[in-house]
């Protein structure tokens, strides 16, 4: 319910009385206090919810001794219609009790009649005001800090630390959130030293966007990291992820874009680079110049009942370094009018930005990104980058 800024404009109070000598009463002293408040009237709440009075009202002034209502009734019909109003409740000199209970049930004050002058309902009204904007403000401010804790615990789970102890690679992981969401989407990825040695790495992005979708993400990440560290053999582990996709997702229609890498010493030296792709960009191989590899690309996850992702298999030199991302990095707008970055572009931006820092890379590619784009990217974006560090040690 959208209600007029009280710090901008002259209050606007609703009086719900019926008694024809007090709201005259209400209104001169008001009128004494401060001219610019506008007072409207209605006898009953029925009345208020029915005309949807409570739209253009800063604060409410409710008689708790209304026919038809008993006690609070009034004061609670009238917090169900709007439970952001701010209302000071108005009594009778025997029922100040029933006074303090209503702020103990919503209202922001209450008064004694025949006790309170002009300059005492102004004070209470502009009190009344500020204390709900005060409490409105908490709320927001609560769903803030939960919405955050909540895209917290989700990032735990999407962007993991890397289990690179004992072997010669290192990585670099990135993500930024989509412009269109204050929280995290649901790309993912990790890589990690299997039993034998071997590193395996992923990336993925689950289809849609939302916090189910995160969750999905984080599940699918945690799956595939517990599958390489039990030693499934790597064929198995795209059918065993898409099962867990199957049995997990809220949506039939759901499906997941993924691209594993296995990276084996080579017996020539250097390494063995094993592909799969399910329906996601393949990795960009850094070194000596960029190259984009064309493995074969299978459909993704939880399309098809009993897919087959085919394997691609490249030798990598001494000191190889490669680049795995989510497709947000290059779904924005390219150089060339009417066309979108792609493939091609970043390959390209990666020869130009060829002297900066691994380090850095990532987000000197997603500045670059944004850039052509004309502003913030509309899909989140992930990276990881692997390298090799043999040669150096």
């Amino acid at each position: 319910m959208t209600r007029p800024d009280p710090g901008s404009a002259p209050h606007r109070v609703l009086l719900v009385e019926d008694d024809p000598g007090d709201v005259f009463l209400v209104r001169e002293l008001l009128a004494e206090a401060d001219p610019t408040v506008s007072v409207t009237v209605a006898e009953s709440v029925r009345a208020v919810v029915a005309d949807n009075l409570l739209s253009s009202t800063d604060c409410v002034l409710l008689d708790l001794n209304l026919p038809g209502s008993s006690g609070l009734d009034g004061l609670h019909e009238l917090l169900r219609a709007d439970p952001a109003a701010a209302v000071c409740v108005l009594t009778g000199l025997d029922d100040e009790y029933l006074g303090i209970a209503a702020v103990g049930a919503g209202a922001q004050d209450y008064l004694v009649k025949n006790k309170a002058d002009g300059a005492v309902l102004i004070r209470a009204i502009r009190y009344a005001v500020e204390r709900r904007r005060a409490d409105v403000g908490m709320v927001r401010l609560r769903e803030e800090q939960l919405v955050a804790a909540e895209s917290a615990r989700l990032e735990r789970g999407l962007l993991p630390n890397l289990l690179l102890g004992g072997s010669t690679v290192r990585g670099r992981q990135f993500y930024r959130s989509g412009r269109t969401r204050a929280v995290i989407g649901g790309d993912f990825f990790d890589a990690v030293r299997g039993p034998s040695g071997t590193v395996h790495a992923i990336i993925g992005d689950v289809a849609g966007h939302g916090p189910d979708e995160a969750a999905l993400g984080a599940l699918l990440r945690v799956s595939w990291r517990a599958l390489v560290l039990a030693g499934v053999d790597e064929p198995q582990v795209l059918p065993k992820l898409q099962e867990v996709l199957v049995s997990e997702r809220h949506d039939d229609a759901l499906f997941t874009t993924v691209c594993t890498v296995t990276v084996d010493p080579a017996p020539t030296g250097g390494s063995r680079l094993l592909i799969r792709s399910a329906g996601h960009p393949p990795p960009i191989s850094l070194r000596p110049r960029p190259v984009s590899f064309e493995p074969r690309v299978g459909v993704p996850l939880g399309v098809l009942t009993d897919p087959e992702w085919e394997a691609e298999t490249i030798d990598l030199g001494p000191g190889w370094s490669l680049l795995l991302y989510t497709d947000g990095l290059i779904e924005g707008r390219g150089p060339r009018p009417g066309e979108l970055l792609g493939q091609e572009g970043l390959v390209a931006f990666l020869a130009e930005e060829r002297a900066v820092p691994w380090a850095e890379l990532p987000s000197r590619l997603v500045e670059r990104a944004e850039c052509v784009n004309g502003g913030p990217l509309a899909d989140d974006v992930a990276i990881l980058l692997l390298a090799d560090t043999s040669v150096d040690a």
